[in-house]
C-alpha cells in the first residue's frame, strides 16, 4: 500500500514536471534524488530499526543451504514453477501500446500520467480490499482469475487498436487512462497473494531469502517476456509507421497469458494445513 501512495504521488509530481522541464533537467533531477535517497540510507544503522539479532554465526552459508531445502519441497518449488512462468510466456507489448498511443494516436503526455496514476489508485484499491476481503479465497482461484482478467483485458486492448471503442463513442483518452493504466498494474496483482502463499509455505526463518529468490524470478521473468515481446511485434509486422499487425499480436498476447491456466494445478491451495504445521513448529 505505501509503494502504490509512492506511485500515485510520483506520477502527479512526474505528469506536472514532464510539461515544464525538458528531458535533460528531468533526467538529472531523478538522478539527484536517488543519489539523496542513497546517502541518507548510508547514514541509518540497522541498530537504529530495532530489528532482530541474528545468532546464527555461519551467515550466508547457512541462509543459502536453508533456502536450497525450502526450494526442494514440491509446494514451494511447483508454485514458483507456475509463477515464473505465468510472466515470462506472456510477449509483452507494452512498449508498442505506448508508441502506438503517443506516435499513432497523437495521445498527449498528460493523459499517460494521469493513466499512470489511475493505475496506482487500482493497485491501492487492490491491497485494501485484498487485506480486508480476499485473503480467505484459496490463492489458485484468485491469481487465477487475475490471469483470466489479464487476458480479458488484451483483448480488449485489440478491440481498442480496431477502433472498435471508439466508434461505440469512447474517445482514445478516455481507454488510455481508464483501461490501459489499470491493465499496467494488473500485472503485479498477482504478487500479493502470491508472496501471501510463500509466507504460508516457507520454513520458519527463511522467509526472507524465499522472498528475494521469488522477486528475481519475477525479474527474470520479466526479461523473458520483453524478448517475446520483440520478437512477436517483428513476427506480426509492426514498424515504426505500421501498427496493422498489432491488434493480432495483442490477440496472440492474449493466448499466451491463458496458457498458464491448464496448468494451474502447480499452485499449493492446501494452506490451512501449513498454516498449522508452520504454528506447531
Amino acid at each position: 500500500m505505501a509503494s502504490s501512495a509512492g506511485g500515485i504521488i510520483g506520477n502527479l509530481l512526474g505528469g506536472v514536471a514532464v510539461a515544464r522541464f525538458a528531458p535533460q533537467s528531468m533526467f538529472l533531477l531523478f538522478a539527484l534524488l536517488l543519489s539523496l535517497q542513497f546517502f541518507i540510507t548510508l547514514t541509518i544503522h540497522e541498530s537504529s530499526l530495532n530489528l532482530p539479532k541474528n545468532k546464527n554465526e555461519e551467515g550466508m552459508r547457512k541462509q543459502f543451504s536453508d533456502l536450497v531445502l525450502a526450494l526442494r519441497k514440491p509446494e514451494i518449488a511447483y508454485s514458483i514453477g507456475w509463477f515464473f512462468a505465468s510472466y515470462a510466456i506472456i510477449p509483452a507489448l507494452t512498449g508498442t501500446m505506448f508508441f502506438y498511443q503517443t506516435q499513432y494516436l497523437k495521445i498527449e503526455t498528460s493523459v499517460l500520467g494521469i493513466s499512470k496514476v489511475f493505475g496506482q489508485v487500482a493497485l491501492l484499491l487492490w491491497s485494501a480490499i485484498y487485506s480486508k476481503k480476499l485473503k480467505s479465497v484459496p490463492p489458485r482461484r484468485l491469481i487465477s482469475m487475475i490471469q483470466a482478467t489479464m487476458a480479458v483485458f488484451m483483448v480488449s486492448d485489440a478491440l481498442f487498436v480496431k477502433q472498435f471503442y471508439q466508434k461505440m463513442g469512447v474517445p482514445d483518452s478516455v481507454y488510455v487512462v481508464v483501461f490501459s493504466g489499470f491493465l499496467e498494474v494488473l500485472f503485479f496483482f498477482k504478487i500479493l497473494p502470491f508472496s501471501v502463499l510463500m509466507a504460508q509455505l516457507c520454513p520458519p526463518g527463511c522467509e526472507g531469502s524465499l522472498m528475494a529468490f521469488v522477486m528475481s524470478a519475477v525479474a527474470l521473468a520479466f526479461i523473458v517476456s520483453g524478448y517475446l515481446g520483440v520478437a512477436l511485434a517483428s513476427i506480426v509486422g509492426v514498424t515504426g509507421n505500421e501498427f496493422f499487425g498489432l491488434s493480432r499480436g495483442l490477440l496472440i498476447q492474449a493466448a499466451c497469458t491463458l496458457l498458464p491456466l491448464f496448468w494451474s494445478s502447480y499452485i499449493y491451495d492446501d494452506t490451512k494445513s501449513k498454516v498449522k504445521s508452520k504454528k506447531e513448529e
